[in-house]
């Protein structure tokens, strides 16, 4: 019984996006279905932190940006004066930087508490901090200094979009475990303000330090990953051609449509795997060793357990999944914009579809990504035309224009309707954990 419900559930929002290519446009319809599947996939990440083992993180959006900074620096091109200018500079002055910091954790580890100690460590970070600027600011400096216009970098690497992916997710684990390092084992709280504030020194670092991405002058251009290709290479193919003129399609419609779903394929052949690999995990003595420490974890920890370690476990590979997403999108968009990284987008957004679908349970994140993706993309665009409806019987004006304006942001409204009726009638989700 509860299996066919959970298929009816699917096959609604299916009939959704059925419904979306009817009424507006297929090509809107397949857009949408490729940010849910990426939305699915950063809910899943999410609900293994939150959903097996109880971790509240407020720092999505961090994730998100790191998977998009890794598709720069690995499948950007590169920019070979930018690294003449003073690329091995300034990559001497972060590796010192890096040194001094491990130089103040091995004083503190090594010396006994004391003044003595605070003195060294304080005089380590102090002499280290003026050594580092003084070694990495000239070289960031004649990197950016170069044709700010168009590159002001030093580029990335060339290489295929599909070999930044595991770099994003490397680097949003990387980060997860410094945050896990400090903040784990302390109060639920402290974990949620030290994501938060990572993922805000993250963001304003990508948007200041013009060197690394560009900052808020963006990156563009970036590949798309293999085998998706461009809608201009299609409609110049003569196969292509002449296989849409034998059904009668026209080769812009045709090839845009041809390169979403070639989208839907690759992402959700990802999907897929994530969702056999969480699956597996969590019916696995792994994952009701996790499940049993996020219910108790004093008798978790009578058991032999370390809690803390496990939290850090499941909190970088959640992480992980969640950077691999965010390294999808980018490539998808062809180019890193820091602007758009926002906590409602990448962070609220992605907790409501893990509350709605039912947290604790895979396929639950899966369908509250692939619903509130459609409900937060269609709102935006159907939005005005649904308002100018509701508002036909007002006369010409400036109130009625400020309405059919505003409609994009009845999403934010409807988004608050729909979780709190979930709340209220079916506060573990829509799929529940067993």
């Amino acid at each position: 019984m509860t299996q066919n419900r959970n298929l009816l559930l699917f096959l609604g929002v299916g009939l959704l996006f059925v419904a979306t290519g009817f009424l507006q446009s297929w090509n809107l319809s397949l857009q949408i279905l490729i940010v849910g599947i990426l939305s699915a996939i950063m809910a899943l990440g999410v609900n293994m932190q939150w959903g097996y083992a109880g971790l509240f993180s407020t720092g999505i959006m961090g994730s998100v940006a790191l998977g998009g900074l890794a598709v720069v620096l690995v499948s950007g091109q590169p920019v070979p004066e930018g690294w003449a200018a003073g690329g091995a500079r300034l990559i001497a002055g972060l590796i010192f930087g890096a040194a001094v910091i491990a130089g103040a954790i091995l004083t503190y580890n090594r010396m006994a508490a004391g003044r003595s100690r605070n003195l060294m460590i304080a005089a380590i970070l102090i002499v280290g901090f003026f050594i580092y600027r003084a070694i990495f600011d000239p070289a960031a400096n004649a990197i950016e200094a170069f044709n700010p216009a168009t590159a002001g970098n030093m580029g990335g690497l060339g290489l295929p979009a599909l070999v930044a992916w595991p770099v994003g997710a490397l680097m949003a684990a990387g980060a997860a475990w410094v945050i896990g390092k400090v903040a784990l084992g302390l109060r639920e709280d402290y974990l949620a303000i030290a994501t938060l504030g990572i993922a805000e020194i993250v963001l304003a670092v990508m948007k200041n330090e013009d060197w690394l991405a560009r900052g808020v002058k963006n990156i563009i251009d970036l590949p798309r990953p293999w085998p998706v290709p461009y809608e201009v290479e299609l409609q110049q193919n003569p196969w292509f051609l002449e296989a849409v003129a034998n059904w009668g399609l026209s080769p812009i419609g045709a090839s845009t449509i041809l390169v979403k779903l070639l989208y839907i394929l690759l992402f959700g052949s990802v999907l897929l795997a994530i969702i056999w690999f969480s699956e597996r995990a969590l019916n696995s003595p792994w994952g009701r060793m996790m499940r049993a420490i996020r219910d108790n974890e004093v008798a978790a920890s009578a058991m032999g357990k370390n809690v803390t370690m496990r939290h850090l476990h499941v909190f970088i590979i959640g992480s992980a999944v969640v950077g691999l997403a965010g390294a999808m999108l980018t490539s998808m968009e062809g180019q890193l914009t820091p602007g758009n990284y926002t906590p409602l987008r990448f962070t609220f957004l992605i907790w409501v579809m893990v509350i709605v679908g039912g947290s604790g349970n895979n396929w639950g994140s899966v369908l509250g990504g692939l619903l509130l993706g459609w409900l937060w993309l269609i709102v935006e665009n159907a939005g005005p035309t649904i308002m100018g409806y509701v508002t036909a019987f007002m006369p010409d004006g400036p109130l009625r224009a400020h309405l059919i304006e505003s409609a994009p942001h009845l999403r934010l409204l409807t988004l608050g309707v729909i979780l709190l009726l979930v709340l209220r009638f079916a506060p573990r989700g829509l799929i529940p954990e067993k």
